[in-house]
């Protein structure tokens, strides 16, 4: 009994030394591990790096791109410290809200797209909620404010990407200045654009018991100028004379759930449709999808504005959404926010399918000959063989690098500050005994062809550490389109 004392400090040093032990032999197996993971983050840059340059813009003939509806003034902001400060306790009940007229419903409605970090887009009725909201999000602690907008994001990164640019859009003057010196407005100025509150929040924020899974945001908007496209009638004037390569249609989400006036939506769209169809034949139309919940305008646009595209872009949502309704279903409100390679590949095959049969014989419609979506860990492009698009390689690549420059907000990416999350290898798809395509970091951008296409895949080095997920599907969009055109 008397070694007890002795036998136990033995035991104690020995226990430290073997405890010292442990974390040096984890040291030295995790510093070569760690480096290879870095060395592996480099060859991918550097290879999607060589890729993109693989095609200049023509600076002699700089491309020519209109692009329309709208545009407003963006409040960026943490989320969570928005809905703390104005003390919105997080719902029990989480709620799917296709208009947010409340308190409870925005509380609902956020816990309800939060947890999986689902990108999501509201209107928001109650115009002192949303005073309230902008308000308070102008006294917060690292607000910033930005150029917001389908149309005017797209802009301001196809004219840095060396196009010109014609953008149908009202704008402040304040606003104005902010928008390239390659883009011109038309539309009539107004005093007080439309505002947009974007909700930003990063991967693991927590808001009470809820937990992001990603980096994403929630949007509340209260528009009176972008849903009524009344820019359409000067950017139609001006159309014709700019002769633009390619015609790029967006924003039209800010329809939904609109309060319009009888009528007032579907004139509108008419007279959107008219100025499509009498766009050449020659000029490819790309229309940009974004966050819709109002079954019936997406019922409108799949008979107004999606027939006359020959070309659609969209993410990991937006892309079940439409293909549910194409196929008599209805409006999928949230999807998997992490979708595999293989299920994204086998929906764009059957949008792509659906699509082209639909168009058979259809009076004014145009060829569907592209479809880009984008989501967190990989671009997926597809393009009909023998079709106007070009460079499809060097562009899926080019969208993977501006995916990780817009939301790490540099242009130059630092591996540092990024990751890998698409697998090592991916099955083209669901069907059993499928091919598989490995990851190779010396060559990421993986190109093959099916059908009467070509389908590029490539892996997102993903920002680790976020400034803003805001206008990333449009600036990815847009630097994909420019090298096609």
């Amino acid at each position: 009994m008397a070694n007890g004392p002795k036998s136990s400090s033995s035991l104690l040093r020995y226990g430290t030394v073997a405890s010292l032990l442990v974390i040096l032999l984890a040291l030295w197996y995790r510093s070569p591990v760690q480096h290879s993971l870095d060395h592996r983050l480099d060859t991918v840059l550097t290879s999607l790096l060589r890729a993109e340059s693989k095609v200049d813009i023509d600076s002699f003939r700089r491309p020519k791109v209109a692009i329309g509806f709208g545009g407003c003034v963006d409040i960026i902001v943490d989320g969570v410290k928005l809905l703390n400060e104005i003390g919105l306790k997080p719902s029990k009940t989480p709620f799917h809200h296709d208009c947010i007229e409340s308190r409870e419903q925005l509380s609902q409605s956020f816990a309800y797209f939060f947890p999986p970090g689902a990108a999501s887009e509201r209107f928001l009725s109650n115009d002192t909620l949303f005073n309230e909201l902008v308000e308070a999000s102008r006294g917060l602690q690292g607000n910033r404010w930005a150029l917001g907008g389908n149309a005017a994001v797209m802009a301001n990164r196809l004219a840095s990407e060396g196009c010109d640019v014609l953008l149908g859009g009202r704008f402040s003057p304040e606003v104005t200045e902010v928008l390239s010196d390659h883009v011109t407005v038309a539309g009539k100025p107004v005093e007080d654009p439309d505002i947009h509150l974007i909700l930003e929040y990063p991967t693991g924020a927590k808001w009470g018991e809820y937990v992001s899974r990603r980096a994403n945001r929630y949007i509340v908007h209260s528009d009176d100028h972008n849903p009524l496209l009344d820019s359409l009638e000067d950017f139609e004037e001006q159309l014709q004379a700019f002769r633009p390569d390619l015609l790029v249609i967006g924003g039209l989400q800010m329809m939904d759930n609109f309060p319009f006036e009888k009528d007032v939506r579907e004139a509108r769209l008419e007279r959107l449709n008219a100025m499509m169809l009498s766009v050449d034949e020659a000029t490819d139309i790309h229309f940009e999808m974004a966050s819709f919940v109002d079954e019936g305008l997406m019922r409108a646009l799949l008979s107004q504005v999606v027939p006359h595209a020959s070309s659609l872009g969209m993410n990991e949502q937006e892309l079940p959404n439409l293909l549910s309704l194409l196929k008599g279903g209805n409006v999928t409100v949230l999807s998997d926010p992490n979708p595999r390679v293989a299920t994204v590949l086998d929906q764009m095959r059957e949008l792509y399918r659906l699509l082209s049969t639909e168009r058979q014989g259809q009076a004014g419609g145009r060829r569907l000959t592209r479809l880009h979506v984008h989501t967190l860990a990989f671009q997926a492009i597809i393009v009909t063989t023998g079709s106007p698009w070009k460079n499809t390689m060097s562009a899926t690549a080019k969208a993977s690098l501006t995916a990780n420059r817009h939301v790490c907000g540099s242009p130059d990416i630092n591996p540092g500050k990024a990751k890998l999350i698409m697998d090592d290898s991916f099955s083209i798809s669901r069907q059993e005994g499928s091919q598989r395509m490995p990851l190779l970091e010396t060559k990421p951008v993986a190109c093959w062809l099916e059908a009467d296409y070509e389908v590029c895949v490539a892996p997102v080095l993903v920002c680790t550490d976020v400034y803003q997920t805001a206008g990333g599907g449009d600036n990815v969009s847009a630097a994909g389109l420019v090298l096609q055109i």
